[in-house]
C-alpha cells in the first residue's frame, strides 16, 4: 500500500451514485467524533434516519463496518436497520455470523487486559470478542501498552494485535475490515456495485485499500497518511456528504 498524506493529493470525494455505488462506513472518528472515552460519544439525533434514508436510495447497499461490538452499534444507531459488522468482522447483522464460537481464552485475556489497564491508570474497553487498552490519558505509556499487547497475542493464539487511535486492541485473529467488505459484497444488494469505504484509523487502511483495488474509492476522514484517494476533514463533513447524497 502506498500511503499519501499530501493535501493536494486528497480532494473531497465525488457525489455518491445511488444506482451504482455500495457504501461502507466506519463508526468512531468517521460517522461520530472521537470522545475521551468510548461511551462518551455524541450521536446526532438525525444520523440513524439519514443512514436509513440513504440506504433506501442505494437500494440497501449501505453497511456499517466497525471495531466496536455489534450490540453497541445497534444501540447507538437505533433506527437504522441495515447490515452492520462489529468486532472487525467477527460478528455481523444482516449476513451469516462470521464467527461460530468465541476465541479460546477470551475471558482470561479480557481479565488480564482490564487488570493491566487498572494498574497503569489507563482505560480498558471491553469488547464482545476481545478488548482494548486506551492510553489517550497518558500517551507516554504507549510503548508499555504495545509491549503488553504483543506479549498477550503470543500467549493467546486466537488473537491478533490491532493498533488504533491512542489505543491498542486485541481482536480475533483472521478477521479484518477488508475481509468484512469482501463478504458484504457477496450479498445481492451490494454485488455488482462500486465499493466506497470511509474510515479514519489505521484499522481502516486495509478496507480503504480494498475499495480502491476493486474499482471503487476510499475516503479518509481527518488527518494522517492513507491509501485513500479522497479526504474529508472531520466526521461532520462526512455527515454533510452523506446528507448531500440524499439530494443528488
Amino acid at each position: 500500500m502506498i500511503l499519501d498524506d499530501s493535501p493536494q493529493a486528497k480532494p473531497e470525494p465525488p457525489a455518491l451514485n445511488p444506482i451504482g455505488d455500495a457504501l461502507f462506513l466506519d463508526f468512531d472518528g468517521c460517522l461520530v467524533e472521537i470522545a475521551p472515552t468510548p461511551d462518551a460519544i455524541k450521536v446526532p439525533d438525525d444520523l440513524p434516519r439519514v443512514l436509513q434514508d440513504l440506504a433506501a436510495r442505494l437500494n440497501g447497499a449501505l453497511a456499517i463496518v466497525s471495531g466496536r461490538s455489534l450490540h453497541e452499534l445497534e444501540t447507538f444507531l437505533k433506527g437504522f436497520d441495515g447490515p452492520m459488522v462489529g468486532s472487525h468482522g467477527a460478528e455481523a447483522r444482516g449476513m451469516t455470523a462470521p464467527m461460530a464460537h468465541q476465541p479460546a481464552g477470551l475471558s482470561e485475556l479480557q481479565n488480564e487486559m482490564a487488570d493491566f489497564a487498572s494498574q497503569s491508570g489507563l482505560l480498558y474497553e471491553h469488547k464482545s470478542h476481545g478488548g482494548a487498552v486506551h492510553f489517550r490519558s497518558d500517551p507516554a505509556q504507549q510503548p508499555q501498552v504495545e509491549a503488553f499487547a504483543q506479549a498477550l497475542a503470543q500467549r493467546f493464539g486466537d488473537f491478533a494485535v490491532q493498533p488504533a487511535k491512542m489505543a491498542v486492541e486485541l481482536r480475533p485473529a483472521g478477521f479484518s475490515k477488508d475481509g468484512a467488505l469482501a463478504a458484504l459484497s457477496n450479498l445481492p444488494e451490494f454485488s455488482a456495485r462500486r465499493p466506497v469505504y470511509a474510515g479514519d484509523d489505521t484499522t481502516d487502511e486495509p478496507a480503504l485499500a480494498w475499495a480502491e483495488a476493486q474499482g471503487g474509492f476510499g475516503v479518509k476522514i481527518g488527518k494522517g497518511d492513507s491509501v485513500a484517494r479522497f479526504r474529508l476533514d472531520a466526521p461532520s463533513r462526512l455527515r454533510d456528504w452523506l446528507a448531500a447524497g440524499l439530494e443528488s
